[in-house]
């Protein structure tokens, strides 16, 4: 199934429409952007006014590298070259999204400023029928934090390869794989895995990842035994592994200043690790660096950053199996959390048999999607969909939700 056809008829689920309700929007304007009341950036897209159906996407974006601009991350927005707002308009969807008042870390900022989008612009304003909230990445965790926090504010979420099961997990698995790094390919990053500096933030694609890349092509066995100590998520093809070790590493390059500065100190946390896998680990373990996370930190990441489980909206996530930057473990650290918050049956997941950050096929989505609305509405689109589809794309979608065991 094409991107285009995919993104169609999940707006047109969205909506609950039959297939001769479908409208047929000509235009994609974007009627605002400006500054929220925190100083975010945010823009609203909109079909022409006698053809919008009532109801909103609203996107809450993934992580944006610190240095650069503040804005709404246009390339989060299109896929293949194509603009999701003007699909979504062309289908009669509102669409909209806050850039945040800040890039890098920025989960509770976000949280904050797509509810205010929501509650103060979205809302009084376009008065629309119903809002779903979809995220992926950081705005995965947005996306799942707002399904715990506000009941009545969303008619359905759907939270995307996001670090929801535990934050500080997050960092420890992106600092842990810095550390172990560093013990078998000493000096090649400078700085420490906690502070790095500026000069290797400026030449990270010119200088440093190259030379990287060369090091792992160089030394197979000790790049092997990178992976095999962090148990990363790589795949038979040789190339997931260099792919891994680069994305993970780009995390820590980019994310670490950032991160101490928004959380108030050191968040990384690996004073008592025991680390397996390596040729001779006590040799590692005596070797690796050690640090211990600053108390400000651990206190922020308690308060904001952790979910609880206590999902209050209907919420869908979805997560490839074989994700080297957010990686699956975070979908079954979440669902004790709904079982001990008494909201197991409020969360669905679907796991996605596949390698890659948040790389998901359109059946996959649509598949997400039908569940999404089937949570808000109690209506099972599966019928309704097959038949609107053309005949050329219904083996696709048919066959993508017999993967996620959602048809026989």
């Amino acid at each position: 199934m094409s991107l285009r056809s995919g993104f169609l008829f999940f707006c047109a689920v969205l909506g609950g429409f039959a297939p001769a309700a479908f409208p047929a929007c000509s235009e994609s304007n974007l009627i605002r952007e400006g500054f929220q009341s925190s100083g975010a950036p945010y823009s609203i897209w909109m079909p022409e006014t006698s053809c919008w159906n009532g109801n909103f996407i609203v996107f809450a974006h993934g992580y944006v590298a610190p240095n650069r601009a503040l804005g709404v991350p246009q390339e989060q927005l299109t896929v293949d070259g194509v603009s999701l707002p003007a699909l979504a308009n062309e289908l009669g969807y509102g669409f909209a999204a806050s850039g945040y008042r800040k890039n890098g870390l920025a989960i509770r900022e976000g949280l904050e400023d797509t509810t205010d989008l929501v509650r103060n612009i979205i809302k009084p304003d376009l008065r629309p029928d119903r809002i779903y909230l979809v995220g992926a990445s950081e705005g995965g965790l947005i996306t799942t934090l707002s399904a715990e926090q506000f009941p009545h504010l969303y008619n359905s979420t759907g939270a995307a390869c996001g670090p929801i099961g535990s934050f500080q997990a997050q960092i420890n698995y992106l600092g842990d794989f810095r550390v172990v790094f560093d013990y078998f390919f000493p000096g090649l990053v400078p700085g420490a895995p906690t502070t790095i500096p500026q000069e290797v933030i400026e030449n990270w694609d010119t200088v440093y990842a190259p030379a990287i890349s060369a090091a792992l092509a160089a030394e197979p066995e000790k790049t092997a035994q990178v992976i095999n100590v962090m148990q990363a998520p790589v795949t038979s093809d040789p190339a997931t592994v260099e792919s891994t070790i680069l994305q993970v590493l780009w995390y820590n390059v980019f994310a670490v200043n950032d991160a101490t500065l928004t959380l108030g100190g050191q968040s990384f946390d690996n004073h008592d690790r025991i680390y397996k896998g390596s040729d001779d680990d006590v040799l590692l373990n005596l070797g690796v660096q050690r640090f211990t996370a600053d108390p400000e930190a651990r206190a922020q990441m308690k308060a904001h950053y952790e979910t609880t489980g206590k999902v209050m909206t209907p919420l869908v996530t979805i997560h490839t199996t074989v994700d080297p930057v957010v990686p699956y473990w975070h979908e079954t650290k979440y669902t004790p959390k709904t079982i001990r918050a008494g909201a197991f049956f409020e969360r669905t997941n679907l796991s996605i048999s596949a390698y890659g950050h948040c790389t998901f096929t359109s059946p996959e989505v649509l598949a997400a999607v039908v569940l999404m609305v089937l949570r808000d509405v109690g209506q099972d689109l599966f019928p309704q969909i097959l038949t609107a589809l053309p005949e050329r794309h219904r083996s696709d979608f048919v066959q993508g939700m017999r993967n996620l065991g959602l048809h026989r």
